[in-house]
């Protein structure tokens, strides 16, 4: 079975009404589900605890705005710039990315459960103690990402670019990273075992890990 199969899609009716609202202010424990919310802009806002249940985001943009605590549950972002968002210790069930910019954005302590992120730009983005289960980066940037201390179970990384991610204190037992892009990883050497890696990366971490390999 391969490692996207495990990975359970946003459940979403097969029509949802638009339900965009071009100056929408966010507000705390708002309820906001089943739509379509579309080519707008909620920039520079800040709302605790909002949930959001059976939407799909497309060309929306969220930068800079705050969403602590938030809940977001079967959930698709299409096209989306999250650049700066913050969702520290949001839940997140079941929420596919899609083309999405989300530099630095910060879903710090958030709990992450069938989570896909798909030919995102997430530079700088942060998972600092983030409980994730089942997340996939698939054809990501995550260069300089921090994952610090994150508790992670069956965590797929394909073709993604990971250099200079911090992973120090994550269990990397059989997290591959065969197929991705990085010169050197934040990580201590307990953290890598286990860790599926390629011929040319043991070469990468030998040198990070001042290691002397004779020919």
């Amino acid at each position: 079975m391969s490692s996207k199969t495990l990975i359970e899609a946003p459940k979403l009716p097969k029509t949802l009404a638009d339900i965009t609202q071009p100056a929408y202010q966010l507000q705390p424990e708002d309820e906001i589900g089943a739509g379509i919310i579309s080519d707008c802009a909620l920039d520079n806002q800040r709302a605790d605890n909002v949930s959001f249940h059976k939407i799909v985001f497309r060309n929306v943009t969220f930068a800079d705005t705050t969403l602590t605590d938030a809940e977001l549950i079967d959930v698709r972002f299409e096209r989306c710039d999250l650049s700066n968002a913050v969702l520290q210790d949001a839940i997140i069930h079941r929420a596919a990315f899609y083309d999405c910019k989300m530099l630095g954005i910060d879903f710090t302590g958030a709990t992450l459960r069938n989570v896909g992120f798909y030919d995102c730009i997430a530079d700088y983005a942060t998972f600092r103690f983030a409980n994730a289960k089942q997340t996939m980066f698939r054809e990501c940037s995550l260069y300089r990402a921090d994952f610090y201390n994150a508790a992670v179970q069956k965590m797929y990384f394909s073709r993604s670019r990971i250099d200079r991610a911090q992973l120090t204190g994550v269990k990397l037992e059989g997290v591959d990273l065969s197929d991705c892009e990085f010169d050197a990883l934040g990580a201590a050497l307990a953290d890598l075992q286990g860790c599926v890696i390629s011929r040319e990366q043991a070469f990468v971490f030998a040198k990070q890990f001042g290691l002397v390999i004779k020919e």
